[in-house]
């Protein structure tokens, strides 16, 4: 190798490692999960939020948890409004509609890491395994995003 290689590698090596992380995308035999991420966490918080779209083009599924060295307490959340306010709430199971998606976005349906083992850094990512009740258990890769991020 001569140095105008080396250094032509070295310098992709650096432009990869600077880029953000990306959303893996997973398919199934019947799922498509896409757009995956996670919110950076304040240093003092102890929970942290898990957003993507979960597609099921033929049998419908359901999204009955989820667990994750992330946290001790993985659980399944949605948003409701209560007397004018908008308030969080566990749900046992989040529906994928045969023939359609579910988005699990900011107000709405999200995985919420409770006990968090450390602080959600942007730039980095953590690993969660959903758990269905048709396709069993799926592993997908989270970057985080900054703490306002919507997609």
């Amino acid at each position: 190798m001569n140095r105008r290689t080396i250094l032509g590698s070295a310098a992709a090596v650096l432009a990869l490692a600077s880029l953000p992380a990306m959303a893996q995308e997973v398919t199934t035999e019947n799922l498509e999960i896409s757009g995956a991420f996670a919110r950076a966490s304040p240093m003092m918080a102890s929970a942290g939020a898990g957003f993507m779209t979960i597609r099921a083009p033929n049998a419908g599924d359901q999204l009955i948890g989820f667990r994750s060295d992330a946290c001790t307490q993985p659980e399944l959340h949605t948003h409701i409004h209560d007397n004018g306010m908008m308030r969080m709430r566990q749900v046992e199971v989040i529906d994928v509609p045969a023939g359609g998606e579910v988005k699990l976005e900011p107000g709405s349906f999200h995985l919420m890491f409770i006990g968090l083992s450390e602080q959600l850094v942007e730039g980095e990512s953590i690993t969660a395994t959903l758990i269905f009740a048709e396709a069993g258990e799926v592993e997908i890769t989270l970057p985080v995003k900054g703490p306002g991020a919507m997609e």
